[in-house]
C-alpha cells in the first residue's frame, strides 16, 4: 500500500514537471502570466515567426509581447526529480541497500554462531553437571549411613550452582536470538526496499529498528566449577565429623635424605624449618643441592591422596608435589613445566600458582594450615584454606607418574627468627564440635 503511494506521487509529480510541448521534463522551466509552464526553448520555438499578440499553448490566453519568466522553484524541483530517477542515482540506491543488507546478513551470522556457541556451552555444563553429580553421590556412598543430610546440602548447592550457569547462558541466548529477530526484521524491509520498482523508495533508506547489542556471553570457569565438587569430600566431611569416618588419611613425613643442607627435620619427621648453618649431610643423588627443598617420604602414583601442612604464620614457602625425576643439583624455577606443582606464599600475605610466570591468587585470609589434594586419576593438584575447606587453587593438567609431596620451608629473612612447617597427621579438637 505504502509503495503504491509513494508510486502515484511520483507519477502525479513527474506529470506536473512535464512540458505539454515537448512532453519531457522541463528544462528551464519559464512561467507564462496564466501560470502554465513551458520548457524556455520550447515556448521560444513555439512563438517563433509569429507577430504579436501570441497565446498560450495551453489555455489560448493571448499576450501582447513575447514575455514569460524564470521559475527557479520549479527548476529546483525538476532537478531533483531528475537526480533521483537516474540511473546513477537509482545504482547507487541499490548498492546502499545490498550493503545494508549484507552487513545485516553479517551481524545476523555473528549472532548465530554465538548461539550455537551458547547451546554448545549449556550441553558442556549439563554434561559437568550430571558428572560432578555422579562423582559427588560416589563420594557419599561410604558414608551415607551418617551423612544422608550433608550429601543432600551438597548435591543442592550443586544444582543451585549448575541451574545459575544455565540460567545465566539461557538469558544471554534469548538475548541473542531476540537481537537476530530483530536483524531479520530489518533484513525483510531492506529486502522489500531492494525489490522494489518504486524509484521514490530507493532515493532514502528505509527506517530501521536499532539493532540490539548483544555483551559477550557468561564465561564459566568450569575448572574452578568442577574442583569444588571434585575435592576430597569425604575429608572435608571428616573435618566436621571425623569420629565417624575410618580410615583417616595416611600420615605424611619428610624424607630426610632429599633435604637441603640449611633444612634441620625433627626426629619423627613431621617438622622442617631453615637453619643459618648448613649441617652435615652423607651425599647421595636424592638431597636437593642448589635450592632449600625437601621432599615426603611417601610417592603417589595412582589413587587420591590428602595432607596438610601447617605453615603458621609464615612469610614465604613454597608448597605442593614433584615428579620422581625433578633435577635436585641445579636451581630451577617450580613450575609444571619442570615438574612442579606448587603453591606459593611471598611477604606475608602475597600467594600465588607456581606457574610462569606466577598466578596471583585472591586470598581473603591467610590461612595457618594448607591442605594439598592429588588425584592421580584424573592429573589433578588442588590446594585448600585446611581452616575452612576453601579453595584456593587447582591444577588440572596435574603429573603423570609417581609424584611426591614438595616443600620449601625457604630462607627466613635475617631480622625474622626462623618458623618450621609442620605435616599435620589429626585435625585439631575443635573441629569436633
Amino acid at each position: 500500500m505504502a509503495a503504491a503511494a509513494n508510486q502515484q506521487k511520483q507519477l502525479s509529480l513527474t506529470e506536473d514537471l512535464t512540458c505539454p510541448i515537448c512532453c519531457d521534463l522541463f528544462t528551464e522551466p519559464v512561467m507564462l502570466g496564466c501560470m502554465h509552464h513551458f520548457c524556455k526553448r520550447c515556448i521560444s520555438t513555439y512563438w517563433r515567426g509569429l507577430q504579436t499578440p501570441v497565446s498560450c499553448p495551453q489555455c489560448r490566453k493571448m499576450y501582447t509581447t513575447k514575455q514569460f519568466q524564470t521559475n527557479y522553484l520549479v527548476t529546483a524541483m525538476v532537478e531533483k526529480v531528475r537526480a533521483t530517477t537516474s540511473d546513477s542515482y537509482i545504482k547507487n540506491g541499490e548498492k546502499q541497500l545490498k550493503e545494508s543488507l549484507e552487513a545485516h546478513r553479517q551481524r545476523r551470522d555473528e549472532f548465530l554462531t554465538v548461539i550455537r556457541r551458547d547451546k554448545e556451552r549449556k550441553d558442556h555444563i549439563k554434561r559437568t553437571g550430571s558428572e560432578l553429580q555422579a562423582r559427588v553421590q560416589g563420594e557419599f556412598q561410604a558414608l551415607h549411613a551418617v551423612i544422608a543430610e550433608q550429601e543432600a546440602s551438597v548435591l543442592e548447592q550443586l544444582r543451585r550452582e549448575q541451574e545459575a550457569a544455565l540460567e545465566l547462558q539461557q538469558r544471554h541466548l534469548e538475548a541473542v536470538q531476540e537481537a537476530v529477530r530483530q536483524l531479520e526484521n530489518n533484513m525483510r524491509v531492506l529486502q522489500d526496499a531492494s525489490t522494489s520498482q518504486d524509484h521514490m523508495a530507493l532515493s532514502e533508506l528505509p527506517q530501521l529498528r536499532a539493532t540490539i547489542e548483544v555483551v559477550p556471553g557468561p564465561e564459566l570457569d568450569l575448572d574452578a566449577f568442577s574442583s569444588r565438587y571434585m575435592a576430597p569430600l569425604q575429608y572435608i566431611t571428616w573435618r566436621k565429623m571425623f569420629k565417624s569416618l575410618k580410615p583417616v588419611p595416611a600420615p605424611v613425613t619428610f624424607d630426610v635424605d632429599t633435604a637441603h643442607p640449611s633444612i634441620h627435620v625433627s626426629r619423627d619427621r613431621t617438622i622442617a624449618v631453615d637453619c643459618d648453618v648448613m649441617a652435615p649431610c652423607q651425599p647421595n643423588s636424592k638431597r636437593f643441592l642448589q635450592c632449600v627443598n625437601v621432599l615426603g617420604t611417601q610417592g603417589f602414583q595412582a589413587g587420591r591422596h590428602y595432607w596438610e601442612v601447617g605453615v603458621g604464620t609464615k612469610a614465604k614457602w613454597d608448597l605442593g608435589v614433584a615428579v620422581e625425576g625433578v633435577n635436585r643439583r641445579a636451581r630451577v624455577k617450580l613450575s609444571p613445566e619442570t615438574g612442579y606443582w606448587t603453591l606459593r606464599l611471598r611477604h606475608g600475605d602475597q600467594y600465588s600458582a607456581g606457574t610462569q610466570p606466577w598466578t596471583r591468587l585472591p586470598v581473603r585470609c591467610c590461612p595457618q594450615r594448607i591442605g594439598v589434594f592429588v588425584d592421580c586419576e584424573v592429573r589433578r593438584v588442588s590446594f585448600y584454606n585446611a581452616d575452612d575447606m576453601s579453595l584456593l587453587c587447582s591444577f588440572s593438567n596435574g603429573p603423570r607418574g609417581r609424584v611426591f609431596p614438595f616443600f620449601s620451608p625457604c630462607i627466613s629473612d635475617t631480622n625474622q627468627k626462623p618458623q618450621p612447617i609442620q605435616l599435620l597427621h589429626y585435625p585439631p579438637c575443635s573441629l569436633t564440635d
